[in-house]
């Protein structure tokens, strides 16, 4: 029919029309993987540490460092880590909004405070810019999360930190075997800790790791919370403890997750290296569409994504015509693409973290051991706040398949192009 749209939401043909198999399943898992767990299984030794600890040395030599410390989950690493930087009673943390919970609400257990500092509407990770003026006597660490795979700007953060004597603990969860200027995450501050759960780029199943070049580090925390290993450790501070976990946590990881993490990490680097292909493929199609912008490093940055996980769009819906982030992504589900609008939750808006009072301090948790209030309310953030309308998921290719991708980016172009159909 003349003047018939394009577009699916009315009446047009889909965008999508290839069966995209496995490209989107994750984890990978082969006979190689069933082999190690049942190699565990069958000596019994499943709460044992000599397969961690193997894995341990493979994941230290990968990331090019001397320690790694391997956690039941990502969030315990953290935690660890937080504690191994000296976060305690009545300190401080300055850590994104926009970012999962267990980047930064692990400091309540420890006492201490957590300060929110604003994003870079381009790269959605913790504004160096909105650091300094957050910083006191009681500030002890800025948490860098490399934010759905894209690396923060770590030079002025680290920067930041050397002149006020701080620690610089990066998240890496979201972006295993990224690089920032040429350089590892993960191994640029103090301490990089991260989750490698089964969705997570880097998988094991459940679990988390921790790596550092600072012994010192290492050693708190194996004393916070792997009590086995205590009788191992040097510093003089801890010996006297060897026995006991310092938090009274334990926090080793599963050896089944650990035999399945050496298996992942053998193949990784391959794996990676095709996610980037596919997703470098994906942004490649839509280059200087209209309202879509790519949320990766620029090309010859020496920066660069890792395994992609939790994948992101910018959204500009003011070059078109102001059409809603909500209405655009409705019209690109309808052409078989799935995808949503927004982000994680902005955490300094969220009740927990300015109503709740957790431990029965008689005050909220966020302030109960503060000497001010840190509480922000809305509008104090503004492009965390921004980001619901200003960025959505996109797809997770596993694969190099140009034709599923090619469909799937034609999706968004499409959309883009007769967006004022939409308005």
């Amino acid at each position: 029919m003349a003047g018939a749209s394009q577009l699916t939401i009315r009446g047009g043909p889909r965008a999508v029309q290839t069966d995209p198999g496995d490209i989107f399943t994750w984890p990978i898992i082969t006979e190689e993987d069933e082999v190690a767990v049942l190699e565990v299984l069958r000596a019994g030794r499943m709460s044992e540490t000599d397969v961690t600890e193997e894995f341990e040395r493979e994941l230290a030599e990968w990331h090019g460092v001397k320690y790694a410390l391997c956690h039941n989950t990502g969030t315990a690493a953290l935690h660890a880590a937080m504690w191994a930087c000296g976060v305690g009673v009545g300190d401080e943390i300055i850590s994104p909004s926009l970012t999962y919970w267990a980047s930064c609400l692990p400091a309540f257990s420890l006492g201490a405070t957590i300060v929110f500092a604003d994003v870079c509407a381009d790269s959605i990770t913790i504004d160096p810019a909105d650091i300094e003026h957050r910083i006191t006597d009681r500030t002890k660490a800025i948490i860098a999360v490399h934010y759905a795979g894209y690396p923060c700007d770590m030079d002025p953060l680290v920067d930041i930190a050397a002149r006020h004597g701080l620690k610089v603990i990066e998240d890496v969860s979201h972006a295993h075997g990224g690089l920032y200027k040429g350089r590892l995450v993960g191994t640029i501050g103090d301490v990089g800790a991260m989750s490698i759960m089964s969705g997570k780029a880097l998988p094991c199943g459940e679990g988390g790791f921790l790596v550092t070049r600072d012994r010192r580090l290492w050693e708190r925390a194996v004393a916070f919370g792997h009590y086995e290993r205590t009788g191992r450790l040097e510093d003089p501070e801890l010996k006297p403890f060897a026995g006991l976990p310092w938090g009274g946590h334990k926090y080793r990881m599963h050896q089944l997750s650990s035999a399945v993490g050496r298996v992942q990490l053998r193949h990784y680097r391959a794996r990676m290296e095709e996610i980037q292909r596919a997703m470098d493929c994906f942004w490649d199609l839509l280059e200087g569409v209209p309202g879509v912008r790519a949320h990766r490093p620029a090309k010859g940055s020496g920066s660069t994504m890792g395994g992609w996980y939790a994948p992101h769009g910018l959204y500009r819906g003011e070059e078109l015509n102001g059409l809603s982030i909500h209405r655009f992504c409705e019209a690109v589900r309808a052409e078989g693409v799935s995808t949503s609008p927004g982000a994680n939750m902005a955490l300094h808006l969220h009740p927990l973290l300015n109503e709740a009072d957790i431990y029965g301090h008689g005050r909220p948790t966020r302030v109960a051991n503060s000497a001010r209030d840190v509480r922000e309310g809305p509008g104090r953030l503004p492009v965390t706040e921004s980001m619901p309308e200003r960025c959505y998921w996109i797809p997770w290719f596993k694969h190099y398949r140009p034709a599923v991708i090619e469909e799937h980016g034609l999706a968004f172009r499409k959309v883009a192009e007769h967006a004022s159909e939409l308005l």
